[in-house]
């Protein structure tokens, strides 16, 4: 039975040393960030609940619209990219600049909600598919979080870390 929960130890760790490792040259990563990266990557529910520091998160919480900014933790290009996020019952949608709205998988773990969307065309890299699975909590008003990017290219930058943060739409 132990050996049932090391696996999942296992991997955030594996997944932790990769973070930082490709972050290596930019400093050290921003606090927590890492944690939130390895948790998006093995779905790792504990790991979810130990980021938790306060109450359970449900959609209900964040229903309305969202305007949201992401930006790279690091790379050359740390542009920001504006989107919504549009919360109804139990969906969430994504609402990306001059595209259709797309539809996500959501779930919530503790006071996080686990968002993944794509396969869809990247608003950073033209012409690339990408996959994003996120990560966010409640803080006061505004909605923060990090958005891990998977690019289909055979690239050594194939990954993008983003730190994102929004506001309720009046």
């Amino acid at each position: 039975m132990g050996n049932v929960r090391v696996l999942p130890l296992v991997l955030a760790s594996a997944v932790l040393a990769l973070g930082c490792q490709q972050r290596q040259t930019d400093g050290e990563p921003e606090e927590g960030a890492a944690d939130t990266a390895a948790m998006m990557e093995t779905g790792d529910e504990m790991a979810g609940d130990e980021m938790a520091g306060g109450g359970a998160t449900s959609l209900a919480d964040l229903a309305g619209t969202w305007n949201m900014r992401a930006v790279p933790e690091s790379g050359d290009d740390t542009t920001a990219v504006t989107f919504r996020m549009e919360v109804a019952g139990d969906r969430l949608t994504l609402m990306l600049p001059e595209r259709d709205p797309l539809e996500t998988v959501v779930s919530t773990s503790g006071d996080s909600v686990v968002v993944e969307a794509g396969p869809y065309e990247s608003i950073r890299r033209e012409g690339v598919t990408v996959r994003t699975r996120s990560a966010f909590q409640l803080e006061g008003d505004r909605l923060v979080g990090t958005i891990v990017a998977r690019y289909e290219t055979s690239g050594a930058d194939s990954v993008t870390i983003l730190r994102s943060e929004g506001t309720r739409a009046p």
